[in-house]
């Protein structure tokens, strides 16, 4: 999907035109893969712009970085006013927002420890990740040749940028295939995770998902479901779960900041289901976005409204 330009995007404290935002081919990040980053989503609501879970995101870029000894030169209360003016300078309703720290230039080598942790984020307007259609009539889904990382490799907890190595594996066969989006297997074959989503399955009513220990990224979107499922009285188990599983589900999907709650509708070519979205998905769906939207209370707290922008960028 191509993007759809913003007049500015924030590097290092400074608002910098969109095609102006530029790091040097030398950069550590360029030859090693040496970022972490977040995705996260901006709603429309009838009260202005909404980030949905501004904070749990960079909290997490910053747990991020700090397993990989990146030490950002940010609070993550300025993390999240940068995010928040930027929205606002853009005058953006609704938008996908990337905030991305990573070794700049200095010297070339695999010890990045002399290289500049710099910051760039960007926001701009971006459609449903998986398809108009995905949110009702599902996606097809295979299972991948390509495994996720095992343990003590790539720590699969921190949304660093050298992992989605792995994620464009996966992605572009799926793809080959005709498949929308793949699942991985981790390295002993329980099921981990999608390209850039995390997997639920239903089955007689409880809702099931892989534990850490898959390898997973930890979900903000994964973590909200869970939440919301519980209050729903629907039982949630975080457990090992064998691939046969999900052809034997009654409801499959995928959950995350670009997804959202997607449901699967094959696998493999086996139909999940009835072949299209379940109750339990639909229910999870319909509470997410009335809260997304404004909608329904925010009992969890879970918006932070963009404020109008009174600044003036450099």
């Amino acid at each position: 999907m191509a993007f759809n330009k913003t007049e500015f995007i924030w590097m290092n404290g400074e608002f910098v035109k969109w095609d102006d935002a530029r790091i040097h081919v030398l950069s550590h990040v360029v030859h090693y893969g040496s970022s972490v980053f977040e995705g996260m989503r901006t709603y429309k609501t009838s009260k202005g712009p909404a980030c949905f879970r501004l904070r749990d995101h960079s909290v997490r870029l910053f747990d991020s970085a700090k397993i990989y000894r990146m030490e950002i030169p940010y609070t993550i209360d300025q993390i999240d006013q940068a995010i928040l003016d930027l929205i606002g300078v853009n005058h953006l309703e609704e938008c996908y927002v990337r905030p991305v720290a990573y070794r700049g230039y200095n010297s070339l080598g695999v010890d990045p420890s002399s290289c500049p942790v710099d910051v760039t984020i960007a926001a701009w307007p971006w459609g449903k990740y998986l398809g108009p259609e995905a949110l009702e009539n599902g996606v097809s889904v295979c299972f991948s040749s390509w495994n996720r990382m095992a343990p003590n490799t790539f720590p699969a907890m921190a949304k660093c940028g050298a992992n989605y190595m792995n994620s464009q594996l996966i992605k572009m066969e799926a793809l080959s295939h005709g498949y929308t989006e793949g699942i991985a297997l981790d390295v002993y074959g329980h099921v981990s995770e999608g390209s850039g989503e995390n997997v639920f399955l239903v089955r007689n009513e409880v809702l099931i998902t892989p534990t850490f220990a898959a390898s997973i990224l930890p979900g903000i979107i994964r973590r909200s479901v869970i939440k919301m499922a519980e209050d729903m009285g629907i039982k949630v188990i975080e457990q090992n779960v064998p691939r046969e599983a999900l052809y034997l589900a009654d409801e499959v999907f995928f959950t995350g900041s670009a997804a959202e709650i997607t449901p699967i509708s094959s696998i493999d070519h086996i139909k999940v289901g009835t072949g299209k979205r379940g109750p339990i998905t639909r229910k999870l769906q319909e509470a997410f976005f009335n809260i997304c939207s404004g909608k329904a209370e925010d009992k969890y707290g879970w918006l932070t409204f963009v404020p109008e922008y009174k600044g003036v960028p450099a």
